[in-house]
């Protein structure tokens, strides 16, 4: 059984999110000043259960989707985390089963996510200098910890590790071709994103988008890169190789080069919300149907008709909607 959205598009991609909680305050994310001490976050009792994320995991896997990401916030702040990456890693039918994490906690959990079946892992990473990345995370983690935490996820044998870093004109994007040094070479696949306007909160403007053409020119006038063929249909980002064979970098515009059509992804918060799009403003609950005794058909026939519904394509609107439309905080529902 194959779930289809009204623009042909497929439920290929989940990603899951366990908590809504972070250990950094990003300015582009979860600004300081709107989620400070007196922040009202998700309740234990509010947030689906392992259980219950496992018979959403399972539902979706019904409906074609092989493909499973695990966010937050920052999902290692989820106690026993490594617990609900076995649950997952047993389902038939799923893939691909990862996790994003900023890397504070990584070495302490690198060796028994991977031994719980985590297959990869992606590193949220927006500066190496260590004044830069201070300012953006907003926070005491020093960047050490982070590249610390990638080391022990290596040796773990979590690799290939992708490093996203989100670009803001003006703050990191200095810093472009230093990271990409950084990590040539390593095995490690680093990602550029275009800052985008996700949630209400960051106070996103146009002109803080640095367009991805000019960080592959930066880039490629140093170590210079040869593009490369998608891996599969759907890819977020557009994928190229250094020519020295000194690996892959990859980029994600989704600004200035929208990939609504090919978008496979639906995302599901912590406390049991799907949503279509990165950009919506609105939910739809599993939570009451999960705790109201619902079969498993039931479920997947839920999921079903909310993704055949679908025909999110924001991106490709911005122009036109973005002084309107009210969207979803990026902590709630992952990137």
């Amino acid at each position: 059984m194959t779930a289809v959205d009204q623009l042909g598009r497929s439920l290929g991609d989940l990603r899951l999110s366990v908590t809504d909680r972070c250990n950094m305050r990003c300015t582009y994310c979860m600004p300081r000043e709107i989620f400070g001490r007196d922040y009202q976050f998700l309740s234990r009792q509010q947030m689906l259960s392992y259980e219950e994320i496992t018979r959403v995991v399972k539902a979706f896997v019904q409906l074609g989707t092989r493909k499973v990401r695990i966010t937050g916030g920052e999902p290692l702040l989820r106690r026993q985390l490594p617990q609900l990456v076995k649950m997952l890693s047993v389902i038939p039918g799923l893939e691909d089963l990862t996790l994003t994490t900023n890397g504070a906690l990584l070495q302490q959990y690198a060796q028994a996510l991977a031994d719980a079946g985590l297959q990869r892992l992606t590193v949220s990473l927006d500066a190496v200098d260590t004044e830069v990345f201070a300012a953006m995370t907003d926070s005491d983690i020093a960047v050490s910890q982070v590249m610390e935490g990638i080391q022990a996820a290596e040796a773990a044998g979590l690799g290939p590790i992708k490093i996203n870093v989100v670009v803001k004109k003006n703050v990191n994007d200095h810093l472009v071709v230093d990271l990409a040094r950084q990590f040539h070479g390593t095995g490690h696949i680093i990602r550029f994103i275009e800052y985008m306007d996700v949630g209400a909160t960051n106070g996103w403007q146009l002109v803080d988008v640095v367009p991805v053409a000019i960080l592959v020119d930066r880039i490629n006038a140093v170590m210079p890169l040869e593009p490369l063929e998608p891996n599969y249909q759907g890819e977020v980002a557009r994928r190229w190789r250094y020519v020295d064979g000194g690996g892959e970098v990859g980029f994600i515009a989704s600004v200035s080069q929208p990939f609504c059509t090919d978008c496979t992804r639906a995302r599901v918060s912590a406390d049991g919300k799907v949503y279509t799009c990165l950009f919506s403003s609105q939910g739809h609950d599993l939570r009451h149907l999960l705790r109201s005794g619902s079969s498993p058909h039931d479920l997947t026939q839920v999921i079903d008709s909310i993704w055949h519904s679908r025909k999110d394509r924001y991106s490709e609107l911005r122009a036109a909607q973005a002084p309107s439309l009210s969207k979803v905080e990026m902590s709630y529902i992952g990137g």
